[in-house]
């Protein structure tokens, strides 16, 4: 409902990029953590669907309908999920951003975490190195969460040159294959909102790999799950991703 209070919780969801692999560790986190459909984003800025429950248990449940945009709850862990299952409508990026933005002050959220991808083979010679995982923070949740991030050792996306090749003094953040991350980020720092952004670098293909990636990268911060020796074996495979990816799937995430 419009009039929905999530004072305090933590909103996560899931930027359309280069392989889905927001969306796709999103459904990770909805499947896991048994969480709660507690309704809907409507708006006009994505490309209508509709299909069958992605988190059907049982033959009973598998028969719902779920639509692009869906919120999920779990109120244990002041939790909400913001899941979109289809993409961006042709310039219609900014409408939403500002009516994301909108519902997150009215909810009354206390931060927002954008999972996000962006293309791998347009980094520059730093990004290439080490990890492919960054984050960003905007100012204010910079002030709250800045030294965590520090403690986990964890790399903040770098700028790159505006001008490559003529001149390397100005830079700015760039996000290839990012879709709204840029501008949701850049609207959320000049807004006041806490905003955190994590990603990956990764190309089109088999993504299930760089879901599994990401969500672990999430946990380490947020300790969603017990962490394990293998923190990827906990994670509950939506039923969904058996029809979209049949034998696409790893044995050991049956």
């Amino acid at each position: 409902a419009a009039t929905a209070d999530f004072k305090g919780f933590t909103l996560l969801m899931p930027a359309v990029s280069v392989g889905n692999v927001g969306q796709l560790a999103i459904d990770l986190v909805i499947s896991t953590l048994d969480m709660t459909k507690v309704g809907y984003f409507y708006t006009d800025c994505l490309v209508p669907m509709v299909g069958n429950n992605p988190y059907a248990t049982a033959e009973e449940n598998s028969v719902e309908l779920s639509i692009n945009a869906e919120v999920y709850s779990l109120p244990s862990k002041k939790l909400v999920v913001l899941q979109i299952r289809s993409p961006f409508i042709k310039n219609k990026y900014r409408p939403f951003c500002e009516t994301l933005l909108s519902w997150v002050k009215s909810s009354k959220c206390a931060r927002v975490v954008l999972l996000s991808s962006s293309h791998a083979y347009q980094r520059d010679d730093e990004q290439l190195l080490g990890t492919p995982l960054r984050y960003l923070l905007t100012p204010d949740l910079e002030k709250a969460v800045g030294g965590r991030m520090k403690e986990l050792n964890w790399k903040e996306m770098e700028k790159v040159a505006a001008y490559p090749g003529i001149s390397d003094t100005e830079k700015v953040l760039h996000i290839p294959g990012g879709g709204i991350t840029k501008l949701l980020f850049t609207e959320s720092c000049s807004e006041g909102i806490q905003m955190a952004v994590l990603l990956k670098f990764c190309s089109e293909g088999d993504n299930i790999p760089d879901a599994f990636v990401l969500v672990n990268y999430l946990n380490e911060w947020l300790q969603l799950i017990k962490s394990e020796v293998n923190p990827s074996s906990q994670w509950k495979i939506p039923s969904s991703w058996r029809l979209l990816f049949g034998n696409g799937l790893p044995p050991a995430l049956f």
